[in-house]
């Protein structure tokens, strides 16, 4: 018999597995692990957007090569993986594993027992109700395909504590129009390398980074915008952003956002010696429009440590609340500013991609225009802040 641990290996947060999907190919109680891995495979691959399927990945268990192929990192390129956290071992695949369970065959009671298992880990409502979530939506596709019976994800989730009308206070830090000044000003304010030469870009980056931020865009947005999606239209700078579901939405940006755009590319230009790139549709290179001093894609990592130097650097105004500061925290200041500020919620939900099946107007291009966003209203309400 494959021994637990071994098998294990391939979900292990370590390097090799992000590189290697051979590692450990036994799989506790399933006979034929490379059809499973088939089916898995077939489910990820209806979600456009890499970062969902890394997502759903890395929830259930699953190995980033597994649904994120790619070379090797050069030696050094990446820091040793995070040590497991204490769920690390409660994904979904790891603990049928660990009972030599295979995953098909799960019922409704063994769905339960892993529930109630989390929660014993200390677990948060919203954390569970997020991995019943994606157990559901891969069983509902299991169950369509006939590879299962029945979806055994498909709780009475009211009995559970886990209706989505029983909510948890939101435990991301809000965030102040005063509180997002202080971002701007102490991302203008950033020694990132004592190289003179390139002292002047990162400032600009970290301003224009921060500055994206503040349009309530998700960080795997921000990282997959490129320099031709920002473009003009009906007399407007927009983004072209690409957002869960591979659902594209056009985001207005208000003046202050756009100098920074396009102080921070005239930087790298100059730096670069590079002429700006081919529009739209006149093919060549993707250029991304926040990128590594090689002209690369920045990393969610990367721009998350970024974001956590600007904080620290940002003064009293974030005192208390600096090492609380992450991406996810600016959307939410977004959203909240803007309400207060009296926009529409229909028009913040379009701007920053809701999907809510109760509240969410959809937006085809023909309606949204300047008037149908809340970036102006978001905006003017940082630049009117002061320090108090």
């Amino acid at each position: 018999m494959v021994r637990v641990t071994d098998a294990l290996a391939v979900y292990e947060s370590d390097p090799r597995s992000r590189t290697d999907p051979g590692i450990g190919t036994g799989w506790p109680g399933v006979a034929d692990p490379d059809a499973l891995r088939a089916l898995l495979a077939d489910w990820l691959s209806q979600y456009a957007n890499a970062g969902t399927r890394r997502t759903y990945a890395y929830a259930l268990g699953l190995p980033v090569a597994w649904v994120d192929p790619g070379p090797p990192p050069r030696a050094g390129a990446r820091p040793p993986a995070a040590a497991p956290g204490p769920l690390h071992d409660l994904a979904w695949f790891r603990w049928c594993a660990r009972r030599e369970l295979d995953p098909r065959v799960a019922t409704a009671a063994d769905v339960k027992t892993w529930l109630h298992a989390l929660h014993g880990a200390g677990a948060q409502r919203r954390t569970r109700q997020r991995m019943l979530s994606t157990l559901s939506a891969l069983y509902g596709h299991l169950a369509e395909t006939g590879a299962v019976a029945a979806n055994p994800a498909a709780l009475n989730r009211a009995r559970l504590g886990l209706s989505t009308g029983a909510r948890d206070a939101s435990p991301t830090v809000r965030l102040t129009a005063e509180q997002l000044r202080a971002l701007l000003l102490a991302a203008a304010e950033l020694h990132y390398t004592r190289d003179p030469r390139t002292a002047r870009l990162y400032a600009l980056r970290a301003v224009a980074y921060v500055a994206l931020l503040t349009l309530g865009l998700r960080i795997s947005e921000l990282v997959g915008l490129d320099r031709d999606d920002l473009y003009r239209t009906g007399g407007d700078e927009v983004l072209r952003v690409r957002g869960k579901g591979g659902l594209h939405r056009e985001v207005y940006v208000p003046a202050p956002v756009r100098a920074a755009l396009t102080e921070y590319l005239a930087e790298r230009d100059r730096l670069s010696g590079a002429t700006v790139p081919a529009r739209r549709g006149h093919g060549g290179p993707r250029s991304p429009l926040i990128a590594t001093r090689a002209g690369g894609r920045c990393s969610r990592v990367d721009l998350y440590s970024l974001l956590r130097r600007v904080a620290a650097g940002a003064g009293p105004a974030l005192d208390g609340v600096a090492d609380r500061v992450h991406p996810h925290a600016l959307r939410h200041a977004y959203v909240t500013i803007a309400l207060e500020q009296d926009a529409r919620i229909q028009h913040v939900q379009a701007d920053v991609g809701h999907a809510s099946i109760a509240t969410t107007q959809h937006y085809d291009r023909g309606r949204r225009t300047r008037d149908t966003t809340a970036a102006d209203l978001v905006a003017a309400a940082i630049a009117a802040a002061t320090g108090r």
